[in-house]
């Protein structure tokens, strides 16, 4: 079988598993629906995400990637999308970041943290000593949330959305194989756990998905909001935590950047 046969037959494998998943219909938003966000089942028979796959990991995120450019499980949002945005990255990174949902310059330009936000979160991994070329990027919803027509800004993913999107980030993880990973914002630790604390509370513990370790931390926009060095130094301890579970070097310089009140 050809790389291309193979890469196909992986793609109509994935569209079965997701009709077989998400083709549920479900009502209504209660505790107990926030609760089964922690509970989806990752594609257990797709062939993408298995880690004994001949297909590179490069790949298997092409033929993942295809899968949900095709999907309409929220009509509203494959209405008014301009694009999916899927992720993007070093396929073999060892540290991942998942953001919350795409805003209007990522629906347009297909990539996430692309705006204002993504500036800040691209100067945050360049003061860590990497790029963005060395980790992988993603949201738990591939759809930018629709807004009421003029509308200015963005709306947060409601729960269902991020339900019925979650299996797609569950083989994102599960291809890419990171061994940390990075949560920004608290609505993207409730897509991904359910957790319903506050960032403050969340934010400098380290917990688990899928067996990998996951790390809360503010969202790059809320330090555009609130941009005193103590809330800059907050995130920057997150940082340095996820740079010591790597074992990066962290100079002593690194360590002083944000001590000012200022």
């Amino acid at each position: 079988m050809s790389s291309l046969q193979a890469a196909t037959a992986l793609l109509e494998q994935s569209l079965r598993t997701r009709r077989t998943l998400l083709g549920r219909t479900r009502t209504g938003v209660t505790r107990e629906s926030l609760a089964r966000l922690s509970q989806t089942p990752a594609a257990q028979t797709s062939e993408i995400s298995n880690p004994k796959s001949e297909m590179p990991r490069s790949a298997r995120l092409v033929a993942l990637n295809e899968a949900v450019r095709a999907c309409r499980q929220c009509e509203n949002l494959a209405a008014s999308r301009t694009q999916t945005v899927f992720g993007t990255g070093n396929p073999q990174a060892d540290l991942m970041f998942v953001g919350e949902a795409p805003g209007a310059d990522e629906d347009k330009q297909g990539e996430p943290f692309v705006g204002r936000a993504g500036e800040l979160l691209t100067r945050i991994i360049g003061a860590m000593g990497l790029s963005r070329g060395d980790v992988y990027i993603a949201n738990v919803l591939k759809c930018r949330p629709d807004m009421e027509p003029g509308a200015p800004g963005n709306r947060p993913p409601a729960i269902l959305e991020m339900q019925r999107c979650l299996p797609y980030l569950r083989e994102q993880i599960a291809i890419i194989q990171p061994r940390v990973l990075v949560a920004l914002g608290k609505t993207a630790m409730t897509g991904l756990t359910g957790a319903d604390q506050s960032m403050s509370t969340l934010r400098g513990r380290w917990l688990t998905f899928e067996n990998i370790p996951l790390l809360p931390t503010y969202h790059p926009s809320y330090l555009l909001r609130n941009g005193s060095n103590v809330e800059k130094r907050k995130v920057w301890e997150d940082m340095m935590l996820v740079m010591e579970k790597l074992g990066m070097p962290i100079s002593e310089k690194q360590r002083g950047f944000f001590l000012s009140a200022s």
